[in-house]
């Protein structure tokens, strides 16, 4: 029972671990404060939690937890979230600050779903198969962003078109501004990127631990990565070149029918999705 409740506690920190990355990211690429200190103060209980388990095997142990491989990850993962609170808190260098609660974050997932930690055979099956929800959750997560942004592109083109055309009347006035649905479409996609690239680590994770072999090149796992590289070339464009307007919400439009051949395609001819059925 003690062995279920630590469990669950660390699946609830990466979470929030996975939370906090996201708002740090959107914090990031939209210049959002508020995002950021909801970032910084759920990181700061996900600490807490981590430093308490720290202290209590050790307590529990009566040595410091680096002798091991299984040790040295957790505390791996514990001076990472320690330091990226400082560099938030004194540095604001919110890039390096994502990418070290991302590698934090991969860290802790390996350490909270290694099957290592688990008594019986069946407890270790138990929590792959609660990463395997949980990545595949993200990953719904993620294409419902995505899908919802695309759905503000296309309202984007047909709302320049009917502009253009100069078609006024109550169609045009029932969709909102051309700035408004840009502004959608690039704040769900700067979720929705987040959340896949997170699901994708444990997607990984869950591989490796649970196949007898990884086949990299399968269409389904090279496929994801694709799709992610394409929406970072989408957010690169926007917030790296200034890019905006129509050209941005047809990338988005491509980016969504890539997204589609990935999930219906992608799914039919994978051996990965076949195993993980």
């Amino acid at each position: 029972m003690f062995e279920l409740s630590m469990t669950r506690l660390h699946e609830v920190m990466i979470i929030l671990y996975a939370i906090s990355v996201l708002l740090y990211f959107m914090d990031y690429v939209q210049r959002d404060q508020k995002a950021n200190r909801v970032a910084f103060w759920l990181l700061s209980i996900v600490w807490v939690l981590q430093t308490i388990f720290l202290f209590l095997y050790m307590f529990r142990t009566g040595r410091f937890p680096v002798l091991t491989l299984f040790e040295g990850i957790y505390f791996y993962a514990w001076v990472l979230l320690t330091l990226s609170l400082i560099l938030n808190r004194l540095m604001k260098i919110d890039f390096t600050v994502f990418f070290v609660n991302l590698i934090g974050f991969t860290f802790m997932a390996i350490h909270t779903f290694a099957p290592v930690q688990a008594s019986t055979e069946a407890a270790a099956e138990r929590l792959m198969s609660e990463l395997l929800l949980i990545h595949i959750t993200m990953a719904i997560v993620s294409y419902a962003a995505f899908s919802i942004s695309v759905v503000f592109s296309i309202l984007y083109l047909l709302q320049y078109r009917l502009l253009k055309q100069k078609k006024w009347g109550q169609k045009i006035q029932r969709i909102t501004d051309l700035a408004k649905l840009e502004k959608g479409s690039v704040i769900l996609n700067s979720i929705g990127f987040p959340l896949l690239l997170l699901s994708l680590i444990l997607g990984v994770q869950w591989a490796v631990v649970s196949l007898p072999t990884v086949l990299w090149y399968d269409i389904k796992i090279s496929g994801s990565f694709l799709l992610l590289a394409i929406y970072g070339v989408f957010l690169y464009r926007r917030f790296g070149k200034g890019q905006s307007g129509k050209s941005l919400a047809l990338f988005n439009t491509a980016a969504f029918g890539c997204l589609l051949i990935n999930f219906l395609l992608g799914s039919r001819l994978s051996s990965f999705h076949f195993w993980s059925v």
